[in-house]
């Protein structure tokens, strides 16, 4: 229960200190499952990041905890290879929950709200170095960038749900009833850009869930722009 009310004390702070953004939002990415007994305390503190203007709050559930007793409802085998391209990026053996991924370069323990506290700040205080315009006509989103730096880069499409509550009745989570913020549903690459032209794209988002377009370095790297349309 101590550690609960710690948390809970944190995120407050975080909310109050930094609720404006100040050079473009910082994605996080959020590697959870809905059977990870230690992943409660990270979801609910995205639900709380998810609320937040300054950030784009992502929550990509993996399906290798599957097998102990609960299958994730949410859970694509492509959010856990995402999360293996990034620990190859960094040279890591291993992957875990809950992570969270921060500017695609920064990993922390998803349950230490201090240290995703400090990241999101350093990374606010950097800035991103494009500047992502999004816009949306009828179903179709069109996204558009100023020339920069070259580089290569991928262009992707972020559908999510912005919050759905689950009842897990078995696996490490049984008898609860957990509420999960902004679950991604799909994530897309819709083009490749050299940074060295300007960026125009148009790409199909039919239906009424938020759309987030994420520009980053290939392969998982640095994340160089975002935005989003909620």
């Amino acid at each position: 229960m101590r550690s609960i009310l710690a948390l809970l004390s944190f995120v407050g702070l975080f909310n109050a200190t930094y609720a404006t953004a100040e050079n473009g939002p910082v994605v996080i990415e959020l590697y959870t499952s809905q059977g990870c007994s230690s992943c409660p305390p990270a979801d609910a503190m995205l639900h709380d990041l998810a609320k937040r203007d300054d950030v784009i709050a992502l929550a990509l559930h993996v399906d290798y905890w599957d097998y102990i007793g609960w299958k994730d409802s949410f859970a694509s085998a492509e959010y856990t290879q995402r999360q293996h391209a990034y620990a190859r990026a960094a040279n890591a053996t291993t992957v875990y929950t809950p992570q969270m991924v921060i500017g695609g370069v920064d990993h922390v323990i998803g349950s230490r709200p201090m240290q995703v506290m400090d990241v999101v700040q350093a990374h606010s205080r950097q800035g991103n170095p494009v500047d992502v315009e999004l816009t949306r006509r009828g179903s179709n989103v069109f996204v558009s960038a100023a020339a920069g730096r070259g580089g290569d880069y991928v262009v992707q499409l972020v559908r999510y749900t912005p919050e759905e509550t689950v009842a897990i009745r078995r696996g490490e989570n049984a008898g609860r009833n957990l509420t999960y913020a902004n679950i991604v549903t799909s994530w897309d690459v819709i083009g490749r850009w050299d940074g060295r032209t300007a960026l125009a794209l148009e790409a199909d988002a039919p239906g009424d869930s938020p759309v987030v377009i994420i520009v980053q370095q290939a392969t998982n790297g640095p994340i160089v722009g975002a935005a989003e349309l909620r």
